[in-house]
């Protein structure tokens, strides 16, 4: 746990990134989907009415910052929070201190990075504070956190979504460190702007990153104390790490995952592989590849072979338990089954077209039939009425209707004839024949 001041000065001591810290609104860089005038974050920080909230983004696009400069803007107590160090005790004392402090009218801003490495018990530790508002949580994470905070305490907190800087964005950034007195600012820097597109792109999004690559490569430089070349060749030494994913035909991270999703969708494991180690092999984070594998097992795979999904989430959790190098050949083994696996893309259009009829028809009733009837009103309304318990029939299937009237014959999943959707086909066809014959019949609404 860090309890810091809102007037720490880390202008003269620490790493560039932490130097540039902006401090406020007008410095911070990108984000403006959430911060450009009249946005909802930027009329809450206007406005002085904060809530807790979530940041979710990848890592180096001022999710910290953002917290902090929230903190400096409605003059509240900032503590920082580490799931490695702090404890549930730890977590309680803090938050009585914050809640005395409440009752003198002070603000506290917890702020959680990684939030989604608080167990269980860590997190629910912090929701009566939440609840009573004796504290502002602010969460930072890289992960969905759908999957990684539990559901009381993600329904407090408003969720924003960060994204990636832009390459325009961290040049920016960049220029302005080499001139700012925290930066380089009271040296001699030569370096040319082409480089620092290539610092850019190789941070892909990071601004930390491109930060202490810039730091490095100054550092690093020809010259003396205060005064330093930069050139192509340091430049290349200080990113060799990550070269691969920005050969010299400008090929892109987004480029790379690419190749991989379409290799595997035409069946090319050989391909797949390949593409796979480029990324692997040039610093890219195994659970991104991981997520998009787990993707591909149901929108390419699909039912076709059910166990592509079974087989990317194994993969998934090994990288989590592993990480690498060892995870490798568990994303190997994903990446080529799915490349083999027969292919059906039946789930991902069934749901696109669910989708657009559900925008389009909001207001559609639920058909009275299968409404919950959890009062006496509407039981007397006849929310339920006509239900038809499956398990209670022959074959546990009924013909009951469940699409509203304007959709009943809507047909949105439509197997393919792959794998073993051929079959998943063959037994829907009989069941709508089945269900066809019996509302013919009359027998069921």
């Amino acid at each position: 746990m860090e309890q810091t001041s809102l007037f720490d000065d880390r202008r003269t001591t620490g790493p560039l990134a932490d130097r540039m810290r902006p401090e406020t609104l007008g410095d911070y860089a990108g984000q403006q989907h959430l911060l450009a005038e009249g946005k909802i974050l930027r009329r809450m920080i206007d406005r002085d009415e904060v809530q807790s909230m979530i940041f979710w983004g990848p890592p180096g696009v001022g999710k910290t910052t953002l917290a902090r400069i929230i903190a400096r803007c409605t003059r509240s107590h900032f503590i920082v929070f580490s799931a490695v160090t702090s404890g549930i005790k730890e977590i309680k004392e803090v938050m009585n201190k914050a809640e005395a402090a409440r009752s003198m009218g002070e603000k506290t801003i917890v702020f959680v990075d990684e939030i989604h490495r608080f167990n269980k018990a860590q997190q629910d530790a912090f929701l009566p504070y939440v609840e009573r508002g004796s504290i502002i949580l602010i969460g930072a994470t890289t992960e969905n956190p759908s999957f990684e905070i539990n559901n009381a305490l993600l329904s407090r907190c408003k969720v924003f979504t960060l994204e990636a800087l832009s390459t325009d964005d961290i040049v920016s950034l960049l220029k302005r460190a080499l001139t700012d007195p925290r930066g380089f600012g009271a040296w001699e820097v030569t370096i040319d702007d082409d480089l620092l597109y290539l610092i850019a792109n190789y941070a892909n999004g990071d601004a930390r990153t491109a930060l202490n690559t810039l730091e490095l490569a100054v550092m690093n430089g020809q010259g003396d104390a205060v005064h330093s070349t930069v050139t192509r060749e340091i430049i290349e030494q200080c990113i060799a790490g990550k070269s691969l994913l920005y050969d010299k035909n400008g090929e892109e991270h987004y480029n790379l995952i690419s190749a991989l999703h379409k290799s595997m969708r035409n069946s090319d494991a050989d391909a797949a592989v390949y593409w796979l180690a480029r990324m692997l092999e040039a610093g890219e984070d195994p659970l991104y590849v991981a997520r998009r594998v787990v993707r591909f097992a149901s929108e390419d795979v699909g039912m076709a072979d059910s166990r592509a999904l079974q087989i990317a989430i194994a993969a998934y959790q090994a990288c989590t338990y592993l990480g690498m190098p060892e995870c490798n050949v568990h994303l190997t083994h994903a990446v080529v089954f799915c490349s083999l696996a027969p292919k059906s893309n039946s789930l991902e259009v069934a749901y696109m077209s669910a989708a657009e009829d559900a925008r389009n028809m909001l207001d559609e009733p639920v058909p009275l039939q299968i409404r919950n009837a959890s009062t006496r009103l509407m039981e007397d309304l006849g929310y339920g009425k006509d239900y038809m318990y499956a398990h209670d029939y022959e074959g546990h299937i009924t013909a009951m209707q469940c699409l509203p009237d304007s959709l009943k014959d809507k047909k949105y999943y439509q197997p393919s004839d792959q794998g073993v959707e051929k079959r998943v086909r063959e037994h829907k066809e009989q069941i709508e024949a089945w269900k066809e014959e019996q509302r013919k019949k009359g027998r069921s609404r």
